[in-house]
């Protein structure tokens, strides 16, 4: 090696602390998975012994050792949303990572639109899964069900959209009503000196990700921008036929519409309706998630601005989550933390 180079570094193994601490190996691995035994000066010597080296336990291999690995159901919805769609190959991308944790995946696709389908799917899930990340439905039904989940010991992660009433562990997705704002807020400046109606096209009410989106939504408009009347929001169920058509009667129906805040999918359907009616470039359209359809919209000027989240760091997260829940490790909150993202024209990744 030439004189300058980088040095390796090399990971501190259990039988470095142990010679360092001057005792055994067997001694070193009762502190280290803190098992009862060992003097409190021994306790002290092989914590010293493992500060100073640095030593990290391998997780993984220890998993390794004793045989033990964790499976989890992520339970997704049937359609052909493209933000799902995306989010079905980062739930894969994500497997194939946690398989060298030694934990597995499963997806499933259901209806999530539809509480008794979903429920049923939770309640009739195998035994064999510790671990479970759902898209939630804020239903009573589906929250007895992720509570009867949890009562058997099952962990549940709430994925892009949350139930917070029922006794989920952690949910994995944006801040909603503040994404609703910044939609909002995105809306009335692109606006500025108009008057007119917006329209807000959801999903479903039942889905609180939406919800809550139109919630901030309406609070930053009513607020701020008096000018502009938001009309009652109308549910598309992210089906893009079924938005063309609300979408054509919302353009035919008012003269004077000035936007669209769509706080769920069926974007292709939206697009074309606006593009049909010659009023793409006079409406000002906001929209959720960066996907090949919204990128192509935003790119030729129909749609103005996506509010995104990163499908990516979603499925990592909600699997990072489940896996040190089962293996009683710590989560950093801030790289759990799923940010909001407003892309432009300009700054498209």
């Amino acid at each position: 090696m030439t004189a300058g180079a980088a040095q390796p570094v090399l990971r501190a193994t259990l039988e470095d602390v142990a010679r360092a601490a001057g005792v055994s190996l067997a001694t070193v691995d009762r502190v280290v998975n803190r098992r009862e035994g060992v003097r409190a000066k021994t306790v002290a010597r092989v914590e010293a012994a493992v500060a100073k080296l640095g030593y990290r336990a391998d997780v993984a291999a220890a998993r390794l050792a004793r045989g033990q690995t964790f499976r989890f159901a992520f339970v997704l919805p049937t359609g052909s949303n493209s933000f799902m769609t995306n989010l079905t190959e980062q739930v894969q991308r994500t497997a194939d990572w946690l398989a060298g944790q030694r934990g597995f995946i499963d997806i499933l696709h259901v209806d999530v639109f539809d509480p008794d389908v979903l429920a049923s799917a939770l309640e009739n899930l195998s035994p064999a899964y510790q671990g479970v990340a759902v898209i939630a439905l804020d239903h009573p039904r589906v929250r007895a069900a992720i509570d009867e989940l949890a009562g058997r010991g099952v962990a549940v992660v709430t994925l892009v959209s949350d139930a917070p009433s029922s006794r989920r562990l952690h949910y994995v997705g944006i801040d909603n009503p503040a994404a609703g704002r910044t939609a909002a807020t995105l809306m009335g400046r692109f606006l500025a000196g108009n008057e007119g109606t917006v329209a807000v096209i959801a999903g479903s009410l039942s889905l609180r990700d939406h919800t809550e989106r139109q919630f901030g939504f309406h609070q930053i408009l009513s607020s701020e921008y008096p000018d502009l009347r938001a009309l009652p929001v109308i549910e598309g169920r992210d089906d893009s036929d079924r938005t063309r058509k609300l979408t054509a009667a919302l353009l035919a129906r008012h003269a004077d519409l000035r936007g669209i805040y769509c706080c769920g999918a069926g974007n292709r359907g939206i697009a074309d309706a606006l593009e049909a009616s010659g009023r793409a470039r006079e409406v000002v359209w906001i929209t959720h998630e960066l996907t090949q359809y919204t990128r192509r919209f935003l790119v030729r000027g129909t749609l103005d601005a996506i509010i995104n989240q990163d499908p990516g760091h979603e499925a990592r997260s909600a699997a990072r989550v489940l896996l040190a829940h089962c293996s009683g490790e710590p989560i950093s909150p801030d790289q759990e933390r799923i940010r909001i993202d407003i892309f432009l024209r300009d700054n498209l990744p």
